[in-house]
């Protein structure tokens, strides 16, 4: 394990801002941001690249709380917590480790979980099932468990690529052992708090909100759906609900709407509506044409539902769907996966491609603002960022960081 020296520590302040980019789907975990001025449309022969730098194999996404930028990436045969500058990509800190996975169906053998950061840590889970936490400052390890030895859980089809969620100095996530499908370990001792449920892992990510005055976390694990409560365990729903065969996975985020949580998956299942309650949940509807998300979450906006519908391998279709009739409202087809962030009225969206594109979010139809083709080493997977006017992208070879004010 290496570790460079901080510099310029009186930039990286902890306090995060409300334009931070700190977790997975950014600080609310549904992948809007408040950000309001950005571009329009994309100057000529693009829009300002402001720094880029080399960064390894993987699909986890960069973060960001003030200065502070978290890459988590592989190298040869290390998995690497990397802490740059934000404004300017110059690193401050690099933390490593060993790791053996190789991906069993030649899918990338980097990490696939986005780190979170939390006050003075950051938390980070790698392909092979190691978790852990470091210190934000310094990037000294504070602690590590390995989740599959411990657990003995399988690695699944393409390693382990949930992305944990930090809730009441609790670190929840969808670990997948017997009577441990979900557990909570404390962040500052890592020591396991509770543990709830037989429910294998899946490629989701969990969300906590609230209800009525209520906590819940909600998760959308291999099984199907699951509520309890963040602090305890205590599991108030519990709903099989999944594809129809075993070679599928569940990989969307469920996505939360006032007291609403949207689950989808692919694999001709669907779409799932659960109406939640403090103390549990109750089933609103099931769709299986609506919305198919086959790894990428959708994002809503004003009684709409943005997302990408079919299978990743099929070129699926970009759509646009009203979530209280089911209505398709327009259907750009073969337009390909990709990650996504709702800001300004806008879909910023990054292809598997590498092609940067801008749509206007509105139910009328397809409107492109604006494209540019941006990197070249694809897959591009890793959920893209945005933090403090700037997008933050990369594929597998370069991370790099975009004006998106005007």
């Amino acid at each position: 394990m290496r570790f460079l020296p901080v510099a310029l520590g009186f930039l990286l302040a902890t306090e995060l801002r409300a334009d931070d980019w700190p977790q997975f789907l950014g600080p609310r975990r549904d992948g809007t941001s408040l950000e309001r001025g950005l571009l329009d449309a994309f100057p000529q022969p693009g829009p300002k690249i402001i720094w880029q730098r080399e960064v390894g194999e993987g699909y986890s996404g960069p973060v960001i709380a003030g200065e502070r930028l978290i890459l988590f990436h592989r190298v040869g045969a290390e998995e690497v917590v990397e802490c740059l500058l934000a404004s300017t990509g110059k690193p401050q800190w690099k933390f490593t480790y060993p790791t053996n996975y190789q991906d069993g169906l030649g899918k990338g053998n980097g990490p696939r979980s986005t780190p979170v950061i939390v006050g003075d840590k950051v938390v980070t889970l790698g392909a092979e099932g190691t978790l852990h936490c470091l210190s934000l400052d310094t990037g000294k390890k504070v602690w590590s468990r390995s989740l599959t030895k411990e657990y003995k859980t399988p690695l699944g089809y393409f390693g382990i690529a949930t992305s944990p969620v930090v809730e009441q100095n609790l670190v929840l996530i969808n670990v997948g052992g017997k009577n441990a499908g979900i557990v909570a370990f404390d962040l500052d001792s890592a020591k396991e708090v509770w543990k709830a449920t037989n429910d294998p892992a899946s490629y989701s990510s969990p969300v906590v909100c609230t209800v009525d005055g209520a906590r819940l976390a909600v998760f959308f694990t291999r099984t199907g759906a699951v509520v309890l409560d963040p602090k305890t365990g205590d599991v108030r729903y519990q709903q099989r609900w999944r594809a129809r065969y075993d070679a599928s996975v569940n990989a969307a985020t469920p996505l939360i709407i006032d007291n609403l949580a949207y689950f989808s998956t692919s694999y001709e299942t669907g779409s799932l509506l659960l109406k939640l309650r403090k103390d549990g949940a109750d089933e609103v509807w099931t769709a299986e044409e609506m919305m198919s998300n086959h790894y990428n979450t959708c994002i809503y906006d004003n009684g709409y539902l943005y997302g990408f519908d079919g299978r990743q391998e099929a070129s699926p279709s970009f759509r646009c769907v009203e979530l209280k009739t089911k209505k398709v409202m327009w259907d750009k087809e073969r337009f390909g996966c990709g990650t996504m962030i709702l800001a300004d009225g806008k879909l910023v969206v990054l292809t598997e491609r590498g092609d940067l594109i801008l749509v206007q979010a509105t139910p009328t139809a397809f409107k492109e603002l604006a494209q540019t083709h941006l990197l070249n080493d694809g897959p591009c997977r890793a959920q893209i960022a945005l933090a403090h006017g700037k997008l933050f992208a990369r594929d597998q070879r370069k991370v790099v960081c975009v004006e998106l004010k005007k």
